[in-house]
């Protein structure tokens, strides 16, 4: 066989694979049950898929190149011995550096995989993944502008208080024995399968002088790109389903002043419900103005940034089931917790 038959034979191969997924056989038939039940809502949704993955691309190809390089250069026991010092040290710079990045909940899904690929352990991995969706600096300024000041520092301490939470909760059951291996195992091989560094191998920064090295950037790079592109599409449709029929102005009936339970009704209301971070600002201001308490608003909007149901299809894929559970728990947990606090302390807005 030529050399071209077997260039050409490589991208055939993989569509082939890629047309038997079952995760793109999903994603086909939502979308062909979404155009038969309302064929006014398919294309938007089409349009809002190809959107979210547009801007979530920048992000998606830093972590496929950081995980390729890192497996291709042999510089990933570097990257995780950066993480492996005082975990107190670790986790709270974890927290407080993701209550200040730039990352939504879907966006931080792609940074999340190429740490854990990388072999980052999973206590700071988790403070940052807590963290990180809840607040921005451009958010900060937002929020203050359209909701309030106080809320917006509310939300920022929110940010990294759960993420202190979160990382010291993951270090708590790992001294314990569980969560030794977070990465869901998979046969695709990439963000899919269990990593363990491998110390034997020399480090190789110009790793695109050795042919072997070349091929598996190519294979890293191939197998976890396309692993996230097909999680973040489905999560993508399903915000898109979400936005289209679930309507917001019933949530203030249910977490107003007259519920006593408002503040962990609004978190698990958030979950379906958020939109994103900037999208969610009038949404909040107008809640606020319906009704919904100062508590119960941050536990919303904490609660939505971080386990919003579209950001739980990626994860799902990609931990393993006790990962996912805790990830869940602590996301609704430390919203709740949030919210409860912010309330005892007058709410200000």
């Amino acid at each position: 066989m030529t050399a071209l038959a077997l260039v050409l034979r490589q991208p055939l191969s993989r569509l082939r694979s890629a047309a038997g997924d079952r995760v793109v056989l999903a994603f086909l038939a939502a979308l062909l049950v979404l155009g038969a039940a309302d064929p006014g809502q398919l294309f938007p949704s089409v349009r809002f898929v190809l959107g979210g993955l547009v801007s979530i691309a920048p992000f998606l190809a830093l972590a496929v190149g950081v995980a390729a390089f890192a497996a291709a250069s042999g510089s990933d026991r570097l990257v995780a011995r950066v993480f492996s010092g005082s975990p107190v040290r670790t986790i709270t710079l974890a927290a407080l550096f993701g209550a200040l990045s730039p990352f939504c909940s879907c966006g931080v899904i792609p940074i999340i995989a190429a740490m854990l690929h990388a072999g980052v352990p999973l206590a700071p991995v988790m403070a940052f993944w807590l963290s990180s969706p809840v607040m921005d600096p451009e958010l900060f300024i937002l929020t203050a502008a359209g909701v309030g000041t106080g809320f917006a520092v509310a939300k920022t301490v929110a940010a990294a208080g759960m993420g202190l939470l979160g990382g010291f909760a993951v270090l708590a059951l790992q001294r314990g024995g569980a969560l030794r291996h977070p990465l869901a195992g998979s046969s695709e091989g990439g963000c899919g399968s269990h990593f363990e560094p491998d110390e034997s191998k020399p480090v190789a920064w110009r790793f695109w002088l050795e042919p072997v090295r070349r091929a598996e950037f190519r294979r890293v790079a191939t197998a976890t790109g396309l692993f996230l592109l097909k999680w973040l599409a489905i999560a993508f449709l399903a915000e898109s389903v979400m936005t289209a029929y679930v309507p917001a102005s019933w949530v203030a009936t249910a977490v107003g002043d007259g519920n006593a339970f408002a503040i962990p009704l609004a978190a698990v209301v958030g979950v379906p419900t958020y939109l994103n971070g900037y999208a969610a600002i009038p949404l909040i201001a107008g809640l606020l103005e319906m009704g919904m308490t100062g508590g119960a608003a941050l536990a919303f909007a904490t609660a939505g940034a971080v386990s919003c149901i579209p950001a739980a299809i990626a994860v799902w894929a990609l931990v393993r089931r006790s990962v996912f559970v805790l990830y869940i728990g602590l996301g609704l947990g430390g919203a709740m917790l949030a919210g409860l606090l912010y309330e005892l302390g007058g709410a200000p807005i």
